[in-house]
């Protein structure tokens, strides 16, 4: 399987780009968001990949950070999710601002994504509740990502993870404190997070 591309970007069209990898031109798809942020055709260009297999083609997608291929698999896991939808709610939003709309229950705020109805979007947000892989993401070293925080180690994990989906330090801290101070002393990494996230969900 296809894992990562590195080459030169050739083009890129509203939902796929072509790269050359070595005089090799690779197809792949990409969210809107994605594409939006790539550089200008010419210009080197790294892509996180993940290689859907079926019994008539191999398709490849492709993510300019690890943390939005992780959640295009979660998306995938829930039914009636395909590629097309998946890519539309990724083009819709961050895989933080999904997070978001899963932990506040909000399901209407979904079916902004193109290709996902009300129904779906129940099954989004209750499906995604029992699979956090939103809230999964790798922690940096805690010295690095939390320096401030060196005596409470779950604390500094949780603030890695939630910076890693997109918050800010400013604002993650705060939330981080309060969940603490509401779930006590022994919360757990994961507990931490989805409290914080409560707090941090729009209103």
């Amino acid at each position: 399987m296809i894992g990562r591309l590195s080459g030169t970007l050739v083009s890129a069209e509203a939902e796929t780009v072509l790269i050359d990898v070595g005089g090799v031109g690779y197809e792949v798809g990409v969210s809107a968001r994605t594409r939006a942020a790539l550089p200008a055709p010419g210009a080197p260009v790294t892509l996180a990949i993940e290689t859907v297999v079926r019994e008539d083609a191999i398709t490849l997608f492709g993510f300019l950070e690890a943390g939005e291929r992780a959640a295009f698999r979660t998306l995938l896991g829930v039914q009636g999710v395909g590629t097309k939808v998946a890519l539309g709610l990724l083009s819709a939003f961050s895989p933080a601002e999904i997070a978001r709309a899963v932990v506040a229950k909000d399901a209407k705020a979904l079916t902004r994504a193109a290709g996902v109805g009300p129904r779906l979007a129940a099954r989004l947000v209750t499906e995604l509740a029992g699979k956090p892989g939103f809230l999964d993401a790798p922690v940096a070293t805690v010295a690095a990502a939390a320096p401030s925080l060196p005596a409470d180690p779950a604390l500094a994990d949780a603030l890695s993870a939630l910076a890693h989906l997109g918050y800010r330090r400013g604002e993650a801290e705060p939330a981080l404190a309060a969940a603490r101070a509401q779930l006590g002393a022994g919360a757990t990494v994961e507990a931490l997070i989805r409290e914080a996230l409560k707090a941090l969900a729009p209103r």
